[in-house]
């Protein structure tokens, strides 16, 4: 089949992220430039539940590359193949006819991608975008939206570590990151944290005390980075709430204030806690993160015209590449332990909160 003759969908699942409207524009410019249709699905796969979906011209897309958020909304819980206990995907696929879609882009994280590579044995060719402010999905070195958290942690530190100099405090800031701590880690080397941990990293409590009482003596004040799965080494991590419908049911959140607890009574230090949420999702993404998603959708319209489905697309070093979605699909990229960023923070003299 021509390019000139594909209808495309595109839909945006899971959490909203920094550069969606940027991947959207990406690919529905690249296509219609090649004389395709995209329409777009609203709400990720709830709309291909609830048949919601709207056709998508150059207007459409027309300066939203600075928009945070998604035009199209998204959904964290629309899983067509166990759906209000149901599976629905032969209700999506009588509705993906009657729009008479040839292939689909899903953007999303490791939950989209598993759904979505579901959809190409019924008879939907898909193409995956990576999207997290996470950082972690596997074998893509970098996702969009990440960018513009870390921006949004680095200058949080910044503007904590005012307060802690002037009162001679230790401030607690909370990242999100799930179970990886690629946010907490680049944020805090980009805010200047004296003490970063992360989950891959398990912490000594009485190191950290150690820290906390050394800065004391010295500089009076300490500022710590804490990626919300970060746990003590005889501890497990916080867990906030649990939703069952959800791809991921566990729900951190709170190891801040945890911390802040454990740390206060130890400490001659005022110890406070900030837990930035979901601040680090929201607002205009970075103008890297603008260029990379739009890279990732210039190239997901690239495969879709070669027909190079069941595949992600990926970034290697600095070139656009792809893998296959189910070998991305529930697994988590970690920090490694041989990470040079772990190295550069050991060599600036930051506390990972193990003893050296």
């Amino acid at each position: 089949m021509s390019s000139s003759s594909l209808h495309v969908g595109v839909l945006t699942g899971g959490g909203d992220c920094p550069g969606l409207n940027a991947v959207i524009r990406g690919v529905t410019k690249s296509l219609l430039r090649t004389g395709a249709r995209v329409t777009g699905i609203e709400r990720g796969f709830m709309g291909m539940i609830e048949r919601r979906s709207r056709l998508l011209d150059a207007r459409a897309v027309s300066g939203i590359i600075n928009e945070g958020g998604t035009i199209l909304g998204t959904h964290n819980f629309a899983n067509p193949f166990a759906w209000k206990g149901e599976d629905v995907s032969p209700r999506v696929m009588e509705y993906v006819k009657e729009l008479g879609l040839d292939a689909l882009v899903a953007i999303g994280g490791d939950g989209t991608m598993s759904i979505a590579n579901r959809f190409t044995p019924l008879g939907l060719p898909v193409v995956g975008v990576p999207k997290t402010i996470d950082n972690d999905l596997m074998y893509t070195d970098r996702t969009f939206g990440f960018d513009s958290a870390v921006s949004i942690v680095a200058e949080a530190l910044a503007r904590l570590e005012t307060t802690a100099r002037s009162h001679g405090r230790v401030m607690v800031l909370e990242t999100m990151g799930r179970y990886a701590g690629w946010i907490a880690l680049e944020g805090g080397l980009a805010g200047g944290a004296d003490i970063i941990l992360i989950p891959e990293r398990p912490y000594d409590l009485q190191e950290v005390i150690r820290v906390c009482k050394e800065r004391e003596k010295k500089q009076g004040y300490t500022i710590i980075c804490i990626a919300e799965g970060a746990r003590p080494v005889d501890g497990g991590m916080t867990v906030q709430a649990h939703l069952e419908n959800s791809p991921d049911p566990i729900r951190l959140g709170g190891v801040a204030n945890v911390l802040r607890e454990q740390l206060k009574e130890h400490l001659e230090s005022e110890v406070r806690s900030t837990q930035l949420g979901h601040v680090q999702r929201g607002g205009t993404p970075t103008p890297y993160d603008r260029v990379l998603a739009t890279r990732f959708g210039w190239y997901a319209a690239k495969m879709v015209a070669n027909g190079e489905f069941g595949r992600m697309v990926a970034l290697k070093g600095d070139e656009c590449t792809s893998v296959p979605i189910e070998e991305v699909a529930n697994r988590t990229r970690n920090v490694p332990d041989d990470s040079t960023l772990l190295d550069v923070a050991t060599s600036l003299g930051i506390s990972l909160g193990q003893p050296a």
